[in-house]
């Protein structure tokens, strides 16, 4: 082997071409026998190439039409686009786990800071907000598939530790304890009393954290609008990732309609992080934000 050959780095990241193949699997809800015998190769080639093994570039061009997406996506050059949540949380999964730093605005708050009651309550609401038309709900095993997701996310960010900045906005906030942590508002009353009551916990648990002020998690509460679309910025020792969502996991969730977005453009980032830096400026924070956050919840009493 000539020692140019030896020297040469490809500009391809294999590693994340994997992962992305993971993430379009998973949101297309196909396992990984499903894809082998659709492009008729093995099982074990397709989780040799999840790993970033790429041998074949046909095998890659059958790949992207199959789960549906392009070749610059899959490479990382443009946009990525996930049509599901699945997918997207998935996607989230992998980048968490190599971040140093996330910024985060996910309403009303942030999954990776909630409590160890907030994901079997989730899979009721998800079911509670299943549409009449059984076409159009996500099926049981996709709801099981995105909360085994969730709580491999929270349980490895409570491990790892990452530095978390969350912005929550307070209007969100109101309207989440008035609601209660419901997938539809036709539920019997003594239910939404105790969903209500499940949802002040999930504050209180916000307060909490406020009030310690633990070294690697910052909240600061926005008393404006938010963004209509939820966000996280994915901040490691390489590169920087954003992640835009239309999907929502507080009350009456959405899960199913929507397209999310990942990009590593250095322009979206920027922009995004100048966004945070503004609002974070003028957020409730501390102590005094914890203060400000049982007054709301005294008010709503």
């Amino acid at each position: 082997m000539k020692a140019a050959d030896r020297d040469y780095k490809s500009s391809i990241d294999y590693a994340a071409l994997g992962n992305r193949l993971r993430a379009y699997r998973v949101g297309a809800s196909l396992l990984a026998e499903d894809v082998a015998e659709q492009l008729g190769i093995s099982r074990a080639v397709v989780y040799r190439l999840e790993k970033g093994e790429i041998v074949k570039i046909e095998t890659l061009e059958r790949l992207a039409a199959l789960l549906n997406t392009s070749m610059a996506s899959l490479l990382g050059v443009e946009v990525e686009y996930y049509p599901t949540a699945l997918g997207l949380f998935e996607r989230m999964r992998q980048l968490e786990e190599s971040a140093d730093r996330i910024l985060a605005h996910f309403e009303p708050i942030s999954l990776l800071l909630t409590s160890d009651g907030y994901l079997p309550l989730l899979r009721e609401m998800l079911v509670e907000a299943s549409p009449g038309s059984q076409a159009k709900a996500p099926s049981a095993a996709d709801i099981d598939k995105m909360l085994q997701i969730m709580a491999e996310r929270r349980a490895f960010f409570q491990k790892r530790r990452p530095h978390i900045v969350s912005l929550i906005g307070l209007r969100e906030l109101e309207r989440f304890v008035q609601t209660g942590l419901v997938g539809r508002v036709d539920l019997p009353e003594k239910t939404r009393a105790v969903r209500r009551l499940a949802a002040r916990r999930e504050v209180d648990r916000i307060a909490d954290l406020m009030e310690s002020e633990p070294i690697d998690v910052q909240i600061g509460l926005i008393d404006d609008a938010m963004p209509a679309s939820t966000f996280q910025v994915f901040s490691g020792r390489e590169s920087s990732v954003l992640a835009v969502s239309p999907f929502r996991l507080g009350e009456l969730p959405n899960v199913r309609n929507g397209i999310a977005t990942v990009t590593a453009s250095p322009e979206a980032v920027r922009m995004y992080e100048a966004m945070i830096a503004k609002l974070w400026k003028s957020a409730y924070k501390g102590k005094a934000g914890a203060q400000h956050l049982r007054k709301l919840l005294e008010r709503l009493q």
